[in-house]
């Protein structure tokens, strides 16, 4: 295989940017593509391989452009870039970079910053009722809201509903002081943040108190018509199959509903159904109804997240499937079993 070398020429204004802090990021690219890069004064020198210095001109474009646009380039950028420089989508990042949902109160933007990503706001634009499955990390329900406080500023919606179930993480938390309100806050804790951060404390509160975004647990949808209304319904992977049929048939004309849930974070006790997994194999064949699945590809929290995710994965394959829902419901039939054995020692 022929060693070549190139030149790139980066601005001197963006070279830190691109190359991140000590040249963290040149060193990452150095090891993923094999290729030696030496970097001076605005000019990046690459030696290697014709295929290898082929990926790394283009992942050092993708980040350069990324950088001109004023984003401040991420160890994730640079991974995703690279990652897409095996693909023929290598500069599918800087199309995504286009896509702004909104800004939050600071100014800063909200976009997709994968594929996978971009295809759950798409579908989100696109169909009346949304499921977004992945694991942790993957922004699906903090583009969700991004949309939904989107809609709601142009006035495509009259209203924001929020809910999720009220569920223990595998802990039992007893009698949660308090009233009503705040017993059930911990629980709708993360919906907080996310709109606080995309809308502001004080304008959440403003169209709170007036009853235009309403965050509650998902028993108090029962009995009511929603319309006109964006509905996200977050951890979904926690509702029984009739809660999920209960909220689904809430939807009343005008509205939008996006689902969110990860399959492999259950806190449902052992042997239960989840009403995710239920709706999914039911509705798969209706039109309006769009479902989409992130990967450990698309999380965009800390690197080290995506490693987690990709780690979890592949212990469960090799395992056959049975992780922690496997593993529950083993837990449950081998207290049938006992409750079994009980009875028969009562009859002899």
């Amino acid at each position: 295989m022929s060693v070549m070398e190139t030149i790139i020429d980066i601005p001197v204004e963006h070279e830190r940017n691109v190359c991140g802090q000590f040249d963290q990021y040149l060193k990452k690219i150095e090891r993923t593509l094999r290729v030696t890069i030496v970097a001076r004064d605005g000019a990046i020198k690459l030696i290697g391989p014709e295929e290898m210095i082929r990926r790394a001109k283009s992942v050092f474009n993708n980040l350069a452009e990324l950088s001109r646009r004023g984003n401040t380039i991420t160890e994730q950028n640079v991974d995703y870039a690279l990652s897409l420089s095996f693909t023929d989508s290598d500069s599918a990042i800087l199309e995504i970079d286009k896509d702004i949902i909104c800004r939050t109160v600071n100014g800063k933007p909200v976009k997709p910053k994968t594929l996978g990503q971009k295809h759950y706001v798409d579908e989100i634009r696109n169909k009346m009722i949304v499921f977004g499955v992945g694991p942790a990390g993957t922004g699906k329900t903090y583009l969700a809201m991004a949309m939904a406080i989107q809609a709601f500023k142009n006035n495509e919606v009259n209203r924001i509903i929020l809910t999720r179930p009220a569920i223990e993480a595998g802990e039992k938390l007893g009698f949660l002081p308090g009233d009503l309100q705040s017993k059930i806050d911990p629980y709708l804790r993360p919906l907080y943040d996310a709109l606080y951060q995309i809308m502001g404390a004080e304008s959440f509160l403003h169209n709170s108190e007036k009853g235009l975004i309403e965050v509650a647990p998902l028993a108090y949808m029962r009995g009511r018509t929603l319309d006109n209304a964006y509905i996200i319904l977050d951890e979904a992977q926690n509702t029984t199959p009739a809660q999920m049929k209960m909220f689904l048939t809430r939807i009343g004309f005008g509205s939008k509903v996006i689902i969110t849930g990860d399959k492999t974070q259950k806190d449902l006790p052992g042997g239960a159904a989840s009403g995710l997994d239920i709706a999914m194999k039911v509705l798969h064949k209706i039109d309006d109804i769009g479902f989409c699945s992130l990967t450990s590809e698309d999380v965009v929290r800390h690197p080290l997240v995506q490693k987690i995710v990709q780690a979890y994965d592949d212990y469960e394959q090799k395992s056959g499937g049975k992780g922690r829902d496997g593993e529950a419901g083993q837990k449950g039939r081998d207290s049938s079993q006992m409750k079994k054995g009980r009875k028969n020692d009562y009859r002899h």
